[in-house]
């Protein structure tokens, strides 16, 4: 996941790979999960939302990372894309050695009961691809301010509290240097 480069058709400041975007798409989930749990009477398995989120991109190991505007430039590319994501996921698992597979199965293969966790996942995805937008927007770079604001939109009509929450305590913090936290 390390050698699989993100943003493809932009410029960035400093490169992404898909190891690293998951790495925060997990701590992100988790604490989705946590603020639904401790602040919305939610009870979720922030653990299992976390370790999904590790796993949610695993298949561009053998995919590559299709850039946003190609994957949804009409229905029968983001069918077509799903399938082949389907398929890679699948080929990973038969990868892992057989008595180990029942231990990455659930992660490749979510049931209709992670749909809650799966909901978080693809907000954090999201919340993700903002803080990049972001964090390449006060380098300078220019080149991330559509998807900044295409990204926003997008993240304001999730309809979930908790993604709301995060946005409005914990985003800004993305923006300041390291001598301005405190």
């Amino acid at each position: 996941m390390k050698f699989i480069r993100r943003w493809g058709l932009m410029y960035s400041t400093y490169p992404e790979n898909v190891q690293e975007h998951s790495l925060r798409v997990a701590q992100i989930a988790h604490a989705l999960a946590v603020i639904r749990n401790r602040l919305y009477g939610g009870d979720l398995n922030a653990e299992r939302a976390a370790v999904l989120a590790l796993y949610h991109d695993a298949s561009e190991v053998l995919t590559g990372d299709l850039p946003t505007p190609v994957k949804y430039f009409n229905p029968d590319i983001a069918v077509a894309y799903r399938a082949i994501e389907k398929t890679a996921r699948e080929k990973l698992v038969s990868m892992v050695p057989e008595p180990l597979r029942g231990a990455y199965r659930p992660y490749f293969e979510t049931q209709e009961t992670d749909g809650p966790l799966l909901e978080l996942v693809r907000a954090a995805d999201k919340i993700c691809g903002y803080i990049k937008s972001v964090e390449e927007i006060s380098t300078g770079n220019a080149e991330f301010v559509q998807a900044e604001k295409a990204l926003r939109a997008t993240i304001e009509k999730i309809p979930l509290p908790e993604v709301r929450y995060f946005m409005d305590t914990f985003v800004a913090s993305f923006r300041l240097t390291l001598d301005e936290l405190k």
